[in-house]
Protein backbone atom coordinates (compact mmCIF):
# COMPACT_ATOMS: atom_id res chain seq x y z
CA UNK A 1 0.00 0.00 0.00
CA UNK A 2 1.47 3.36 -0.99
CA UNK A 3 2.06 6.14 1.51
CA UNK A 4 -0.64 8.41 0.10
CA UNK A 5 -3.32 5.73 0.60
CA UNK A 6 -2.00 4.97 4.07
CA UNK A 7 -2.12 8.65 4.94
CA UNK A 8 -5.68 8.94 3.63
CA UNK A 9 -6.82 5.95 5.71
CA UNK A 10 -5.15 7.41 8.78
CA UNK A 11 -6.97 10.72 8.27
CA UNK A 12 -10.29 8.93 7.81
CA UNK A 13 -9.77 6.89 10.98
CA UNK A 14 -8.87 10.05 12.92
CA UNK A 15 -11.96 11.81 11.58
CA UNK A 16 -14.18 8.88 12.53
CA UNK A 17 -12.62 8.81 15.98
CA UNK A 18 -13.22 12.56 16.40
CA UNK A 19 -16.85 12.26 15.34
CA UNK A 20 -17.36 9.33 17.71
CA UNK A 21 -15.87 11.30 20.61
CA UNK A 22 -17.93 14.38 19.75
CA UNK A 23 -21.12 12.32 19.81
CA UNK A 24 -20.34 10.62 23.13
CA UNK A 25 -22.66 12.01 25.82
CA UNK A 26 -21.18 13.72 28.85
CA UNK A 27 -22.89 12.53 32.00
CA UNK A 28 -24.05 14.56 35.00
CA UNK A 29 -25.62 13.14 38.16
CA UNK A 30 -28.76 14.28 39.99
CA UNK A 31 -28.70 13.19 43.64
CA UNK A 32 -32.26 13.93 44.74
CA UNK A 33 -35.22 12.69 46.81
CA UNK A 34 -37.68 10.73 44.67
CA UNK A 35 -39.11 9.26 47.90
CA UNK A 36 -39.41 10.39 51.50
CA UNK A 37 -40.31 13.71 53.09
CA UNK A 38 -39.07 15.96 50.26
CA UNK A 39 -40.11 13.87 47.23
CA UNK A 40 -42.28 16.61 45.69
CA UNK A 41 -39.35 19.02 45.70
CA UNK A 42 -37.21 16.27 44.20
CA UNK A 43 -39.63 15.71 41.35
CA UNK A 44 -39.47 19.39 40.47
CA UNK A 45 -35.66 19.33 40.47
CA UNK A 46 -35.69 16.47 37.98
CA UNK A 47 -38.17 18.25 35.71
CA UNK A 48 -36.19 21.50 35.70
CA UNK A 49 -32.92 19.69 35.00
CA UNK A 50 -34.34 17.64 32.12
CA UNK A 51 -35.81 20.75 30.53
CA UNK A 52 -32.44 22.50 30.63
CA UNK A 53 -30.68 19.45 29.18
CA UNK A 54 -33.15 19.22 26.31
CA UNK A 55 -32.62 22.89 25.47
CA UNK A 56 -28.83 22.72 25.68
CA UNK A 57 -28.68 19.54 23.60
CA UNK A 58 -30.96 21.06 20.96
CA UNK A 59 -28.47 23.95 20.71
CA UNK A 60 -25.50 21.61 20.18
CA UNK A 61 -24.64 20.36 23.69
CA UNK A 62 -21.43 21.27 25.53
CA UNK A 63 -18.15 21.24 23.65
CA UNK A 64 -20.02 19.42 20.90
CA UNK A 65 -21.25 16.62 23.20
CA UNK A 66 -24.84 16.01 24.33
CA UNK A 67 -25.59 15.98 28.06
CA UNK A 68 -27.00 12.81 29.61
CA UNK A 69 -28.37 12.82 33.16
CA UNK A 70 -28.20 9.90 35.56
CA UNK A 71 -30.06 10.11 38.87
CA UNK A 72 -30.32 8.36 42.23
CA UNK A 73 -32.80 8.60 45.12
CA UNK A 74 -31.49 9.97 48.42
CA UNK A 75 -34.82 9.63 50.31
CA UNK A 76 -33.39 12.67 52.19
CA UNK A 77 -30.96 10.35 54.02
CA UNK A 78 -27.28 11.40 54.14
CA UNK A 79 -25.88 7.85 54.09
CA UNK A 80 -27.85 7.00 50.95
CA UNK A 81 -26.78 10.26 49.35
CA UNK A 82 -23.10 9.46 49.96
CA UNK A 83 -23.52 5.97 48.47
CA UNK A 84 -25.23 7.57 45.47
CA UNK A 85 -22.21 9.81 44.88
CA UNK A 86 -19.99 6.75 44.58
CA UNK A 87 -22.51 4.98 42.34
CA UNK A 88 -22.87 7.97 40.01
CA UNK A 89 -19.12 8.70 39.99
CA UNK A 90 -18.43 5.07 39.05
CA UNK A 91 -20.81 5.56 36.10
CA UNK A 92 -18.70 8.43 34.83
CA UNK A 93 -20.61 11.59 35.76
CA UNK A 94 -18.58 14.80 35.48
CA UNK A 95 -20.52 16.77 38.10
CA UNK A 96 -23.24 16.21 40.69
CA UNK A 97 -26.14 18.33 41.90
CA UNK A 98 -29.26 18.04 44.03
CA UNK A 99 -30.42 18.35 47.59
CA UNK A 100 -33.61 19.29 49.47
CA UNK A 101 -32.09 18.22 52.79
CA UNK A 102 -29.03 20.21 53.79
CA UNK A 103 -27.66 17.25 55.72
CA UNK A 104 -27.81 15.32 52.44
CA UNK A 105 -26.14 18.07 50.42
CA UNK A 106 -23.35 18.55 52.97
CA UNK A 107 -22.59 14.82 53.23
CA UNK A 108 -22.85 14.24 49.48
CA UNK A 109 -20.78 17.32 48.70
CA UNK A 110 -18.02 16.14 51.01
CA UNK A 111 -17.93 12.78 49.25
CA UNK A 112 -18.01 14.46 45.83
CA UNK A 113 -14.88 16.42 46.78
CA UNK A 114 -13.14 13.15 47.63
CA UNK A 115 -14.08 11.90 44.15
CA UNK A 116 -12.84 15.10 42.51
CA UNK A 117 -16.32 16.20 41.40
CA UNK A 118 -18.16 19.50 41.77
CA UNK A 119 -21.40 19.39 43.77
CA UNK A 120 -24.08 22.04 43.20
CA UNK A 121 -26.71 22.41 45.94
CA UNK A 122 -30.27 22.95 44.75
CA UNK A 123 -32.34 23.09 47.92
CA UNK A 124 -29.90 23.26 50.83
CA UNK A 125 -30.78 26.24 52.99
CA UNK A 126 -28.56 25.56 56.01
CA UNK A 127 -26.03 28.30 56.69
CA UNK A 128 -23.47 25.51 57.18
CA UNK A 129 -23.49 24.40 53.52
CA UNK A 130 -21.32 27.31 52.40
CA UNK A 131 -20.37 28.31 55.95
CA UNK A 132 -18.52 26.04 58.34
CA UNK A 133 -18.96 23.02 56.04
CA UNK A 134 -18.12 24.88 52.82
CA UNK A 135 -15.31 23.66 50.55
CA UNK A 136 -13.91 24.29 47.06
CA UNK A 137 -16.04 21.65 45.36
CA UNK A 138 -19.40 22.84 46.76
CA UNK A 139 -21.40 25.57 45.01
CA UNK A 140 -24.83 26.55 46.37
CA UNK A 141 -27.29 27.94 43.79
CA UNK A 142 -30.11 28.67 46.24
CA UNK A 143 -30.03 31.15 49.10
CA UNK A 144 -29.44 30.18 52.74
CA UNK A 145 -31.19 30.58 56.09
CA UNK A 146 -29.35 33.82 56.81
CA UNK A 147 -30.61 35.40 53.57
CA UNK A 148 -34.16 34.13 54.11
CA UNK A 149 -34.27 35.45 57.67
CA UNK A 150 -32.80 38.78 56.61
CA UNK A 151 -35.53 39.63 54.09
CA UNK A 152 -38.32 38.09 56.16
CA UNK A 153 -37.33 39.89 59.34
CA UNK A 154 -37.77 43.26 57.62
CA UNK A 155 -41.46 42.51 57.17
CA UNK A 156 -41.89 40.96 60.61
CA UNK A 157 -40.15 43.81 62.41
CA UNK A 158 -42.39 46.34 60.68
CA UNK A 159 -45.57 44.46 61.63
CA UNK A 160 -44.80 42.32 64.71
CA UNK A 161 -42.12 44.17 66.66
CA UNK A 162 -42.03 43.30 70.39
CA UNK A 163 -44.45 40.38 69.88
CA UNK A 164 -44.02 36.90 71.32
CA UNK A 165 -42.70 34.16 69.02
CA UNK A 166 -42.91 30.37 69.20
CA UNK A 167 -40.62 28.15 67.10
CA UNK A 168 -41.28 24.60 65.86
CA UNK A 169 -38.08 23.44 64.20
CA UNK A 170 -36.80 20.42 62.27
CA UNK A 171 -33.90 18.98 64.25
CA UNK A 172 -31.06 19.05 61.73
CA UNK A 173 -28.60 21.53 60.25
CA UNK A 174 -31.09 23.50 58.12
CA UNK A 175 -33.61 23.83 60.94
CA UNK A 176 -31.17 24.86 63.64
CA UNK A 177 -29.23 27.39 61.54
CA UNK A 178 -32.38 28.91 60.06
CA UNK A 179 -33.95 29.28 63.51
CA UNK A 180 -30.75 30.91 64.78
CA UNK A 181 -30.83 33.43 61.92
CA UNK A 182 -34.53 34.14 62.45
CA UNK A 183 -33.97 34.76 66.15
CA UNK A 184 -31.00 37.03 65.43
CA UNK A 185 -32.83 39.27 62.98
CA UNK A 186 -36.17 39.41 64.86
CA UNK A 187 -34.55 40.03 68.26
CA UNK A 188 -36.10 36.85 69.70
CA UNK A 189 -32.93 35.18 71.01
CA UNK A 190 -34.38 34.81 74.54
CA UNK A 191 -35.65 31.20 74.45
CA UNK A 192 -37.61 31.68 77.68
CA UNK A 193 -39.65 34.53 76.22
CA UNK A 194 -39.79 32.92 72.77
CA UNK A 195 -39.90 29.13 73.29
CA UNK A 196 -39.02 26.34 70.90
CA UNK A 197 -39.84 22.69 70.27
CA UNK A 198 -37.62 20.51 68.08
CA UNK A 199 -39.08 17.83 65.79
CA UNK A 200 -36.91 14.89 64.66
CA UNK A 201 -35.88 14.72 61.00
CA UNK A 202 -35.99 12.85 58.65
CA UNK A 203 -37.64 10.06 60.62
CA UNK A 204 -40.37 11.36 62.93
CA UNK A 205 -43.63 10.15 64.38
CA UNK A 206 -46.83 12.10 63.86
CA UNK A 207 -47.35 12.23 67.62
CA UNK A 208 -44.07 14.17 67.97
CA UNK A 209 -45.25 16.81 65.52
CA UNK A 210 -48.68 16.90 67.19
CA UNK A 211 -47.07 17.45 70.60
CA UNK A 212 -45.04 20.35 69.20
CA UNK A 213 -48.11 21.99 67.71
CA UNK A 214 -50.08 21.44 70.92
CA UNK A 215 -47.30 23.26 72.79
CA UNK A 216 -47.58 26.15 70.36
CA UNK A 217 -51.35 26.23 70.87
CA UNK A 218 -50.91 26.32 74.64
CA UNK A 219 -48.59 29.32 74.41
CA UNK A 220 -49.56 32.97 74.23
CA UNK A 221 -47.37 33.59 71.15
CA UNK A 222 -48.39 36.09 68.50
CA UNK A 223 -46.11 34.65 65.79
CA UNK A 224 -45.64 30.95 65.10
CA UNK A 225 -42.47 30.18 63.13
CA UNK A 226 -42.54 26.76 61.47
CA UNK A 227 -38.96 26.00 60.55
CA UNK A 228 -40.18 22.92 58.72
CA UNK A 229 -40.08 21.85 55.09
CA UNK A 230 -41.75 19.39 52.74
CA UNK A 231 -44.12 16.84 54.24
CA UNK A 232 -43.37 17.98 57.81
CA UNK A 233 -44.53 21.50 57.00
CA UNK A 234 -47.63 20.19 55.22
CA UNK A 235 -48.68 18.13 58.24
CA UNK A 236 -47.87 20.98 60.64
CA UNK A 237 -50.01 23.46 58.71
CA UNK A 238 -52.97 21.07 58.75
CA UNK A 239 -52.56 20.74 62.50
CA UNK A 240 -52.30 24.53 62.88
CA UNK A 241 -55.62 24.86 61.05
CA UNK A 242 -57.31 22.18 63.17
CA UNK A 243 -56.05 23.86 66.36
CA UNK A 244 -57.27 27.29 65.25
CA UNK A 245 -53.77 28.76 65.11
CA UNK A 246 -54.24 30.17 61.62
CA UNK A 247 -56.87 32.50 63.11
CA UNK A 248 -54.98 33.78 66.15
CA UNK A 249 -51.29 33.75 65.18
CA UNK A 250 -49.25 35.05 62.30
CA UNK A 251 -47.76 31.87 60.88
CA UNK A 252 -44.36 32.18 59.29
CA UNK A 253 -42.65 29.51 57.19
CA UNK A 254 -39.12 30.79 56.48
CA UNK A 255 -38.77 28.81 53.24
CA UNK A 256 -41.92 28.58 51.15
CA UNK A 257 -42.30 26.64 47.89
CA UNK A 258 -45.16 26.13 45.46
CA UNK A 259 -45.12 22.35 46.02
CA UNK A 260 -45.77 22.74 49.74
CA UNK A 261 -48.58 25.25 49.25
CA UNK A 262 -50.07 22.97 46.59
CA UNK A 263 -50.23 20.09 49.06
CA UNK A 264 -51.79 22.10 51.91
CA UNK A 265 -54.10 24.26 49.80
CA UNK A 266 -54.66 28.04 49.79
CA UNK A 267 -57.65 27.86 52.14
CA UNK A 268 -55.30 26.81 54.97
CA UNK A 269 -52.17 28.64 53.80
CA UNK A 270 -53.83 32.04 53.25
CA UNK A 271 -51.90 34.80 55.02
CA UNK A 272 -48.81 32.70 55.80
CA UNK A 273 -45.62 34.70 55.24
CA UNK A 274 -42.23 33.39 54.24
CA UNK A 275 -39.22 33.91 52.03
CA UNK A 276 -37.97 32.54 48.74
CA UNK A 277 -35.13 33.12 46.26
CA UNK A 278 -37.53 32.71 43.32
CA UNK A 279 -41.17 32.06 42.49
CA UNK A 280 -42.79 31.64 39.09
CA UNK A 281 -44.32 35.14 39.20
CA UNK A 282 -41.02 36.94 39.94
CA UNK A 283 -40.06 37.22 36.22
CA UNK A 284 -43.47 38.70 35.41
CA UNK A 285 -43.50 41.04 38.43
CA UNK A 286 -40.05 42.45 37.62
CA UNK A 287 -40.05 42.09 33.83
CA UNK A 288 -37.39 39.38 33.33
CA UNK A 289 -38.18 38.02 29.86
CA UNK A 290 -35.85 34.99 29.98
CA UNK A 291 -37.53 33.88 33.20
CA UNK A 292 -40.96 34.37 31.67
CA UNK A 293 -40.00 32.10 28.77
CA UNK A 294 -38.83 29.44 31.23
CA UNK A 295 -42.13 29.57 33.11
CA UNK A 296 -44.22 29.37 29.94
CA UNK A 297 -42.20 26.45 28.56
CA UNK A 298 -42.35 24.61 31.89
CA UNK A 299 -46.15 24.98 31.95
CA UNK A 300 -46.30 23.67 28.39
CA UNK A 301 -44.19 20.63 29.30
CA UNK A 302 -45.65 19.75 32.70
CA UNK A 303 -48.98 21.60 33.06
CA UNK A 304 -47.86 23.21 36.32
CA UNK A 305 -45.83 26.27 37.27
CA UNK A 306 -42.16 25.63 38.12
CA UNK A 307 -41.14 25.71 41.77
CA UNK A 308 -38.04 27.20 43.30
CA UNK A 309 -36.32 23.80 43.13
CA UNK A 310 -37.18 23.40 39.43
CA UNK A 311 -35.70 26.81 38.68
CA UNK A 312 -32.61 25.99 40.75
CA UNK A 313 -31.90 22.70 38.97
CA UNK A 314 -32.53 24.32 35.58
CA UNK A 315 -30.13 27.16 36.40
CA UNK A 316 -27.43 24.80 37.71
CA UNK A 317 -27.37 22.77 34.50
CA UNK A 318 -27.09 25.96 32.45
CA UNK A 319 -24.39 27.41 34.69
CA UNK A 320 -22.31 24.23 34.62
CA UNK A 321 -22.62 24.02 30.83
CA UNK A 322 -21.68 27.70 30.51
CA UNK A 323 -18.62 27.21 32.72
CA UNK A 324 -17.55 24.21 30.61
CA UNK A 325 -17.84 26.28 27.44
CA UNK A 326 -15.87 29.17 28.94
CA UNK A 327 -13.18 26.90 30.41
CA UNK A 328 -13.11 24.63 27.34
CA UNK A 329 -12.82 21.78 29.82
CA UNK A 330 -14.77 19.34 32.00
CA UNK A 331 -12.01 19.38 34.62
CA UNK A 332 -13.28 20.33 38.09
CA UNK A 333 -10.41 22.68 38.92
CA UNK A 334 -10.82 24.52 35.63
CA UNK A 335 -14.55 24.87 36.30
CA UNK A 336 -13.97 26.21 39.81
CA UNK A 337 -11.82 28.96 38.31
CA UNK A 338 -14.49 29.69 35.69
CA UNK A 339 -17.28 29.90 38.28
CA UNK A 340 -15.65 31.88 41.07
CA UNK A 341 -16.75 35.50 40.87
CA UNK A 342 -18.78 34.87 37.72
CA UNK A 343 -21.80 37.13 37.25
CA UNK A 344 -24.73 36.17 35.04
CA UNK A 345 -28.40 36.85 34.33
CA UNK A 346 -30.76 33.96 33.61
CA UNK A 347 -34.22 33.69 35.22
CA UNK A 348 -34.24 36.99 37.13
CA UNK A 349 -31.83 39.87 37.76
CA UNK A 350 -28.07 39.51 38.07
CA UNK A 351 -26.60 36.73 40.21
CA UNK A 352 -23.02 35.96 41.23
CA UNK A 353 -21.07 32.88 42.34
CA UNK A 354 -19.19 34.52 45.21
CA UNK A 355 -15.54 33.51 45.19
CA UNK A 356 -14.76 33.25 48.91
CA UNK A 357 -17.61 30.88 49.90
CA UNK A 358 -19.22 29.74 46.60
CA UNK A 359 -22.58 31.10 47.75
CA UNK A 360 -24.83 32.30 44.93
CA UNK A 361 -25.57 35.93 45.82
CA UNK A 362 -28.93 36.99 44.42
CA UNK A 363 -32.07 39.00 45.15
CA UNK A 364 -34.40 37.44 47.72
CA UNK A 365 -38.09 37.97 48.40
CA UNK A 366 -40.51 38.09 51.32
CA UNK A 367 -43.89 36.67 50.26
CA UNK A 368 -47.38 36.12 51.61
CA UNK A 369 -49.89 33.49 50.48
CA UNK A 370 -52.82 35.12 48.71
CA UNK A 371 -56.51 34.60 49.61
CA UNK A 372 -58.08 31.51 48.05
CA UNK A 373 -60.42 33.59 45.86
CA UNK A 374 -57.43 35.30 44.23
CA UNK A 375 -55.64 31.99 43.70
CA UNK A 376 -58.68 30.53 41.93
CA UNK A 377 -58.69 33.43 39.45
CA UNK A 378 -55.42 32.10 38.00
CA UNK A 379 -55.73 29.72 35.00
CA UNK A 380 -53.44 27.19 36.76
CA UNK A 381 -55.00 27.82 40.21
CA UNK A 382 -51.45 28.33 41.52
CA UNK A 383 -51.06 32.09 41.85
CA UNK A 384 -50.11 31.79 45.51
CA UNK A 385 -47.37 34.33 46.17
CA UNK A 386 -47.81 38.03 46.85
CA UNK A 387 -44.36 39.62 46.78
CA UNK A 388 -44.06 41.81 49.87
CA UNK A 389 -40.46 42.88 49.60
CA UNK A 390 -37.36 42.40 47.47
CA UNK A 391 -33.84 42.63 48.92
CA UNK A 392 -30.56 42.73 47.00
CA UNK A 393 -28.32 39.73 47.52
CA UNK A 394 -25.41 41.81 48.78
CA UNK A 395 -27.64 43.17 51.56
CA UNK A 396 -29.13 39.79 52.48
CA UNK A 397 -26.00 37.61 52.43
CA UNK A 398 -23.38 37.19 55.13
CA UNK A 399 -20.45 39.56 54.79
CA UNK A 400 -16.93 38.23 54.35
CA UNK A 401 -16.15 39.28 57.92
CA UNK A 402 -19.17 37.37 59.27
CA UNK A 403 -18.21 34.32 57.23
CA UNK A 404 -14.64 34.42 58.53
CA UNK A 405 -15.90 34.70 62.12
CA UNK A 406 -18.06 31.62 61.65
CA UNK A 407 -15.20 29.64 60.11
CA UNK A 408 -12.85 30.63 62.94
CA UNK A 409 -15.43 29.71 65.58
CA UNK A 410 -15.51 26.17 64.19
CA UNK A 411 -11.77 25.86 63.67
CA UNK A 412 -12.08 25.84 59.86
CA UNK A 413 -9.58 27.32 57.37
CA UNK A 414 -10.14 30.92 56.32
CA UNK A 415 -10.16 29.92 52.65
CA UNK A 416 -12.01 27.05 51.02
CA UNK A 417 -10.06 23.82 50.62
Amino acid sequence: MNTSVTGLLTLLLLAASTLSTAATPVRIGLNYPSSGEYRQEGLMQRRGALMAIDEINAAGGVLGRPIEMLDADTASQPDRAVANVDQLADQGVRMLFGGSSSAVAIAAGRRARERGLLYFGTLTYSNDTTGKDGHRYMFRECYNGHMAARVLSNYLEQNFADKKYFYVTADYTWGTTTEASMRQFTDTTDVTAHPQVMVPFPRFHYRELKAAMDAAAASDADVLVLVLFGDQMVKAMRLAYELGLTERMQITVPNLTLSMVDQVGPAIMEGVVGATPWTWNVPFHFGHTRGQTFVNEFVRHYNTYPTTSAASAYSIVYQWADAVQRARSFDSEALIRALEGHRYTLLKDEQQWRAFDHQNVQSVYAVRIKPRVDVLDDPMKQDYFQILESMAGEQAAQSHAEWLAERRAHGKPETLE
